[in-house]
Order: structure tokens, then C-alpha cells, then sequence
């Protein structure tokens, strides 16, 4: 397949093993077929009509739809307009090796529940973890990709109406193993932490360290450590560094890339903030 523009179908070109990137846009009817890997994806236009392994299902543009390996469905569009798609298919065992870290290895096992969602929860999950796989662009990249699998996984198989199937796991002492966790990060601002650095330094597996961290802090363990990244490059800036050093020494992967963030947090860039402390 071509990643051209104008293909109706694009396969994203990323780094990561085990996954399956693609953008749609087409009126083409789908025969009954499976895939071999899990499927989850983003209506971002237009609708279709499916059968899958639960009855026949619609769906339309905002909703969440899901496959699981080896699901008979197909897939045909609803009124004149294409219906376009974002797409991520993981490999079996990518997935099962994040059940098991979510069950604290007593499982394997996951199953997408629902074919069509209209979860908030789940498309914002979606959205960062697709972002985060094909642009390729985030610092961390490693550790935002772990972190939004578990929570796209966490929410997608809770029921509206029901408990959350993790709601029973106690909080016992998560405070504190947190707390180590981010001193880590609190201590070496400039340095990339995986996921796994993060867990084995709090004594919980990498499901409960974004789960508790996310609920200690108000942040992921990947924004809290972008944030980190922005308070040593404000110090920076204000002894007058120059602005490529601020980057590289406060943990960017380049001056363009803490552009981006520091834009996006307080409204103005880096220059542009270091003009007006001049200024004052």
C-alpha cells in the first residue's frame, strides 16, 4: 500500500514493534474477513454499518470502534459520503503482556467488549496514543506509548453503569511508593525515565504506577516529566542561557520541540519569554 495523501487507505510509517498504523477515507464495502490482531480505531467522518462478532452495529463520526484477533465482520458506508478512519491493530502478545501487567499477572486474557464506544475516556486515550505512534515526535516516546496503552486499554473495557473492574485494588501504601517515584523524576529533571524505571522504583507494576501517579499529581508520568522539563528550562532562561543549551540540557530532544511545549503550557515561546525577563 502507498502512504500517498490521496491513497483511501495509508499505512503510517513508526518504530514500534507489534503494531499496525492506518488512515482511511473510502465508500469501498467490506466482505466478511479477520485479522489476526486486536483493532481499535477513531470514526473521524462519515458512517458505516457492520456485523461483527456481536450483532450488527453502527457507526458514526466521534465513536470508538474495536475488532478482537480472528472477529468475522465487514463494514459498508452509510448514505453517499466516504467514512474515514484512524486505525491501530497490536499484535496478540503486545496485548496480553499488558493484561498481564494489569491483572498483576494473573491473566493474559483481553477482550474488547463493545465494537462501537462512544467514550470520551477512550477517544482522548486513542487519540494521544496514535499521535504519540506516528508522529514519532514526543521525548519519552517509549514511556507515552506504554502509559496510554494501559489507560486506552483500562477504558475500554469499562461498562457504563458498572464498576470499574480495577476499582477493588487497594490504595494501601501507593502513596508512598509513588512518592519515590516522583522524587525520581523531582531529582534528575533532564533525564528521560522510562515506565519501567518509574514502577520498579515505586514497588507496582507499570498499570498501577500510571493509574496512582496519574492520581497523586493530577498528571501522566510523561506530562509530569514534560512539566519537569518546563520549570528547569524557565531557570534556565532566566540566567540568560541560550535557548538551543536550554533545550539540550533540559531534556528535549531539540529547540523546536521545546518550542512546542513551552508554547503550549504558557502561551508564548521561549524567546519570547526570555525578551520580556530581559525586559523587566
Amino acid at each position: 500500500m502507498s502512504d500517498a495523501s490521496n491513497e483511501p487507505f495509508r499505512i503510517l510509517s513508526h518504530d514500534c514493534t507489534g503494531v499496525l498504523a492506518i488512515m482511511a477515507k473510502t465508500r469501498h464495502s467490506f466482505a466478511k474477513h479477520s485479522h489476526e490482531q486486536f483493532g481499535i480505531g477513531f470514526m473521524f467522518e462519515g458512517a458505516q454499518k457492520s456485523l461483527s462478532g456481536r450483532g450488527m452495529v453502527e457507526a458514526g463520526a466521534g465513536n470508538i470502534i474495536t475488532v478482537n484477533p480472528r472477529e468475522v465482520h465487514d463494514g459498508t458506508p452509510i448514505g453517499q459520503s466516504p467514512r474515514g478512519w484512524n486505525m491501530l491493530y497490536f499484535d496478540p502478545d503486545l496485548i496480553a503482556n499488558a493484561a498481564r501487567d494489569m491483572t498483576d499477572g494473573k491473566s493474559g486474557e483481553y477482550t474488547f467488549t463493545n465494537p462501537v464506544m462512544t467514550s470520551s475516556a477512550v477517544a482522548h486515550c486513542f487519540a494521544d496514543l496514535f499521535a504519540a505512534i506516528t508522529k514519532g515526535d514526543h521525548e519519552n516516546a517509549g514511556l507515552r506509548r506504554e502509559e496510554m496503552l494501559f489507560l486506552l486499554l483500562h477504558h475500554a473495557i469499562i461498562v457504563p453503569g458498572e464498576p470499574d473492574p480495577y476499582h477493588h485494588r487497594s490504595r494501601s501504601g501507593a502513596d508512598a511508593s509513588i512518592a519515590r517515584a516522583i522524587s525520581m523524576i523531582d531529582d534528575a529533571p533532564d533525564e528521560n525515565l522510562s515506565l519501567a524505571d518509574l514502577a520498579s522504583t515505586a514497588g507496582l507494576s507499570r498499570f498501577q504506577t500510571v493509574r496512582h501517579f496519574t492520581r497523586a499529581t493530577g498528571l501522566t508520568p510523561h506530562a509530569y516529566i514534560i512539566q519537569r522539563h518546563l520549570d528547569l528550562a524557565r531557570r534556565l532562561i532566566a540566567t540568560g542561557t541560550p535557548l538551543a543549551e536550554v533545550a539540550a540540557t533540559a531534556g528535549f530532544a531539540d529547540q523546536s520541540h521545546l518550542n512546542r511545549h513551552f508554547t503550549r503550557a504558557y502561551g508564548l515561546s521561549p524567546g519570547r519569554y526570555a525578551k520580556a525577563l530581559r525586559a523587566n
